[in-house]
């Protein structure tokens, strides 16, 4: 690890001010970020601390929507009354990830923005694209059985290991930022990026911008919702597939649905067409693999990850069998 600057900020302004300076990141829980740092991944010259910020807080708006700031721990917002009561697919996702210690440390911002679990990117003798850009992939020739299927490009295969986003993008959440340009705005949707060309580019915020909170808005049907998380092991284990799901269902027939793949993607995997697919149909297995085959039409696989293919389909039938059955 190479010495750096350690700097407590107590405002916004002064955060992004640090951070907004060359070689500087934002530190929070650090769960993901210091364990970087001592595998020389990340090479920050300074921190810039965040936790004396005012971003702890859960709201519920007048408009029914739930801001959630970006420092509260993982543990407040899965178990927040609302939460549980209105949201148990997110609820679900943060229980079933990481261990109880570490989501007693883990924020909400640095949830979403942590990186990926690639073995290659974190092996520092391995080429990796997001490590060292342009240097290749290790992963697209070597074993690549926890890799994407979806999303992928020449450049990198590396899946997304956050459970919590995906629920996030099944429930249409926005991500609220300040920056040195202003406040924004952002569609979890549109907030991480494919890999393409530039894998090393994850996200789309601009240097110095702060996650400062995300916005879950209302949804009638979020009651009836889960996810479902398929591992290779019951505890502290990343997906190999899993699913967020939320039906709303009227007369035996589905009117609205969300759905969300995770351990498939090179980002939280929104399945929309499969969403379209649901539309009008009678609940029935056969309905949901329909929706499934849909949701993994554009999968590429590599030589020991095929499996996840008919894995995910799978995990989304049981997801939304199980939410079509919640009252």
């Amino acid at each position: 690890m190479i010495p750096f600057a350690f700097i407590r900020t107590k405002d916004k302004e002064t955060a992004i001010k640090n951070g907004s300076m060359k070689g500087s990141k934002f530190i929070a829980g650090g769960t993901n970020l210091v364990d970087l740092m001592k595998l020389d991944i990340e090479k920050p010259e300074r921190l810039v601390d965040i936790n004396a910020l005012d971003l702890n807080q859960i709201e519920v708006l007048p408009n029914g929507h739930i801001r959630v700031g970006a420092l509260v721990k993982n543990t407040a917002f899965a178990y927040h009354p609302e939460i549980i009561k209105r949201f148990p697919v997110i609820h679900e996702a943060i229980l079933s990830g990481a261990s109880a210690q570490l989501r007693n440390m883990a924020s909400t911002g640095g949830n979403i923005l942590q990186r990926t679990r690639c073995y290659y990117f974190y092996d520092t003798a391995f080429a990796c694209n997001k490590r060292v850009p342009g240097s290749g992939c290790s992963a697209i020739n070597g074993y690549n059985r926890n890799h994407a299927i979806l999303g992928t490009s020449d450049h990198c295969i590396a899946t997304h290991p956050s459970d919590l986003c995906v629920a996030l993008m099944a429930m249409d959440t926005m991500v609220l930022t300040q920056g040195p340009k202003g406040k924004r705005s952002i569609p979890i949707s549109e907030f991480h990026r494919l890999p393409g060309a530039t894998p090393q580019i994850e996200n789309v915020l601009q240097t110095g911008e702060l996650i400062t909170a995300i916005e879950i808005p209302t949804l009638s049907f979020s009651n009836r919702s889960c996810y479902l998380k398929v591992r290779d092991r019951a505890s502290y284990e990343f997906a190999l597939a899993s699913a967020a799901v939320a039906l709303q269902i009227s007369s035996g027939k589905i009117n609205q649905s969300r759905i969300a793949l995770g351990g498939v993607g090179t980002k939280p995997w929104r399945a929309s067409e499969a969403e379209k697919h649901l539309t009008g149909s009678e609940i029935s297995k056969e309905a949901f693999r329909k929706a499934a085959d849909i949701a993994l039409t554009s999968a590429k696989p590599n030589q020991h990850n095929a499996f996840k293919i008919e894995l995910a389909k799978r995990t989304l039938v049981r997801a939304l069998m199980t939410a079509s059955e919640i009252a």
